[in-house]
């Protein structure tokens, strides 16, 4: 069969990769067209458009760049009238996705969406486009299931895809010798993967981090499609007390003692690799004041939101500050044992049955359309 897949941001790229290779598995014949990075492009070629373009967050970036978006549709389009897939599967990045499968499902294309779009936090009115333009919806938070019966939608629940991949992890022997990290505690910092969002994040990350030198060595998780002279340009005179980690954020949790993270997918990596954590998110106050309008949730943070209370720490906007930071460090430390023991019953509440999500996913996909 012929796969085409759009997966638009870091995460995806991913969650692509994984299942392309559990697709592999079931179908050593498909063919694959798709927009993502790296780790898809390591499982197959087809590279139709690399996220390092494609990775735009927030109103305003939309805006400023509409006439680059408009072209992605344009290519999209054009691209899967050329290959004509068998089904077209979307992960995450539902402001492009959801349009996409609009008009593919208009003209006639099976349409399967991984990852379901944030309906319950925004713009839940969206649901009755996914219940007339997506064929197949796959959700990986456990209340989605309820929330999509709520509105008659059937979808498929396949538990989250970080956990098994997490849980496999085989930390590489040499990296804490590598970085020097030996007999050092290790305070990890997520700034997150756009460079809107690192702008923002990292001097007020580096800033509190640095408070704790003597007791941690701070260390910097570079994203894969971030240059390292950007990162170097934000440190300034600060750069040379900061270790960088270059596209190894596995192995940084997999030793760190502690963490400051950017809201996002990296929120729950962190927990899943139990990781006490403070997050933090902030962004354009021209962003924030149209979100906080238009999200109607308790909290932020995938961690928080999963198990339905504040585990850790957020801190929003102006409360992102270099002092509220410490703060936040200093009690996290403090409710370590705490914290640990949500994470074990975050890791219970996301399992389903041992089941892969990958795996799962790829035996919707790979089934014939009848």
């Amino acid at each position: 069969m012929k796969y085409y897949i759009i997966a638009g941001e870091p995460s995806g790229d991913l969650h692509g990769s994984n299942l392309m290779k559990a697709i592999l598995v079931r179908d050593p014949n498909a063919e694959f067209r798709y927009w993502g990075g790296d780790h898809m492009a390591s499982v197959a070629d087809g590279m139709i458009t690399h996220i390092r373009e494609t990775s735009i967050m927030g109103f305003t970036e939309v805006i400023k760049n509409i006439s680059k978006i408009k072209g992605f549709f344009k290519k999209a389009k054009a691209t899967i009238q050329e290959f004509q897939p068998d089904k077209i599967i979307y992960i995450d990045y539902p402001g492009f996705n959801l349009r996409m499968a609009e008009w593919s499902k208009k003209e006639g294309f099976y349409n399967v969406f991984y990852i379901s779009p944030q309906l319950w936090a925004w713009k839940k009115g969206r649901v009755k486009k996914v219940k007339k333009y997506i064929d197949d919806m796959v959700c990986i938070l456990p209340f989605e299931k309820d929330f999509y019966a709520e509105h008659g939608v059937e979808v498929h629940y396949v538990g989250h895809p970080l956990l098994p991949i997490i849980q496999n992890f085989k930390p590489d022997p040499n990296f804490v010798e590598k970085y020097n990290l030996s007999g050092k505690k290790v305070l990890a910092v997520l700034p997150g993967s756009r460079e809107q969002e690192i702008i923002k994040m990292l001097p007020e990350f580096i800033s509190a981090a640095l408070k704790y030198k003597s007791q941690f060595q701070i260390v910097l998780a570079a994203a894969p499609n971030v240059s390292p002279s950007f990162y170097s340009s934000i440190l300034g005179e600060y750069k040379n007390q900061i270790t960088i980690v270059g596209n190894d954020t596995y192995n940084l949790l997999s030793i760190a003692d502690l963490a400051i993270v950017t809201s996002g997918t990296a929120t729950l990596e962190t927990a899943l690799f139990k990781v006490p954590q403070v997050v933090c998110y902030k962004t354009s106050s021209i962003n924030y004041a149209i979100g906080k309008r238009l999200v109607d949730l308790k909290y932020i943070c995938l961690v928080n939101l999963i198990l339905d209370y504040g585990l850790v720490t957020e801190l929003i906007q102006n409360e992102a500050e270099v002092d509220q930071i410490t703060d936040a460090l200093n009690d996290t430390l403090l409710r370590e044992h705490e914290i640990k023991l949500g994470y074990e019953e975050l890791i219970k509440t996301l399992s389903n049955n041992n089941i892969s999500a990958s795996d799962e996913v790829s035996r919707i996909v790979t089934t014939e359309v009848i």
